[in-house]
């Protein structure tokens, strides 16, 4: 049963003239009559007597007006409902990002985000880098944090920032005084902590290589994460090598330029057909707050 076969049947009972129910619903009277004859048939009743002069309601059809007038009721009453569910409900907005570096990193796009959208509330996602390619194909997150050469193949990349590569170390380490390092001297800075794909994406992992290239096992330490990379870092235990995010920084520790590094590309990726209102607005703040932040957050 559905509301299109109740409407012909009230519209029916309204008028009993098929003609004049068809033009007051501004469908077809075949239209009608097979609404009509399906809904007979899902009841197991004759619902109207039907002759060539006239047309009569059947103790069935008296019976069941008073039901489907109710129903079309229910069923209005309940679209209603949903839709100013929908309206008052914020809108969601997912957001992808790898590591709670990333995380640091969004805190003043977040904060503008709540200032400008009110509206919308942001889902955040902190997963391994391939189920994000994933959940933004789905369109479980409309947009995701990424080094440009990690950007998904069907995504579009936006720039926000470019960040050094950085060695990060403890204040009490052999080379927490330099104002700006060499390959050479981290060679011979001792420990180096390691950390695999895609804990490291593809152009920081190759820096990292070059940083632990001809030294052995004892002069490296392997992590499975950022958070126990910075626990040894902190501890005194080793150094790390890593892209200099804007708000990334955590207090306590040295942040200092490698010389024979670029600049690596750090922005957003997204889909280009799912540029909603919504997300050209989000990488607008994102923008705007990274450029805000730039020549202060980077800064050695």
């Amino acid at each position: 049963m559905n509301t299109t076969q109740l409407e012909c049947f009230l519209a029916v009972a309204n008028y009993l003239n098929f003609s004049r129910a068809a033009q007051q619903l501004r469908i077809t009277q075949p239209a009608v009559s097979h609404q009509i004859n399906t809904l007979e048939d899902e009841l197991g009743s004759k619902l109207f007597h039907r002759t060539s002069k006239s047309v009569q309601l059947t103790q069935a059809g008296h019976l069941f007006l008073q039901y489907a007038s109710e129903i079309l009721k229910l069923t209005g009453l309940s679209k209603a409902r949903l839709k100013e569910s929908r309206e008052s409900l914020p809108q969601r907005f997912g957001i992808g990002c790898r590591n709670f570096l990333e995380l640091r990193f969004m805190h003043g796009i977040l904060e503008r985000m709540r200032l400008e959208m009110p509206q919308i509330a942001p889902i955040l996602r902190m997963i391994p880098f391939a189920s994000l390619e994933n959940l933004l194909e789905e369109e479980d997150i409309q947009v995701m944090f990424s080094l440009q050469e990690a950007t998904p193949p069907k995504a579009v990349y936006r720039e926000l920032v470019r960040c050094p590569i950085v060695c990060v170390c403890a204040p009490g380490h052999p080379l927490a005084n330099a104002s700006q390092l060499s390959l050479q001297q981290l060679a011979a800075g001792g420990r180096i902590t390691v950390c695999p794909p895609p804990v490291y994406p593809p152009p920081l992992l190759a820096a990292q290589n070059q940083a632990i290239a001809g030294r052995g096992p004892n002069q490296m330490l392997f992590c499975d994460n950022l958070e126990i990379v910075f626990a040894l870092v902190r501890a005194g235990y080793a150094f790390a090598v890593m892209a200099d995010l804007p708000g990334g920084r955590l207090s306590g520790l040295r942040y200092i330029p490698l010389s024979e590094f670029k600049p690596l590309s750090y922005g957003a990726a997204y889909l280009s057909s799912k540029k909603s209102p919504v997300l050209r607005k989000f990488l607008a703040i994102a923008q705007s707050t990274v450029s805000g932040n730039e020549g202060t957050t980077c800064a050695p």
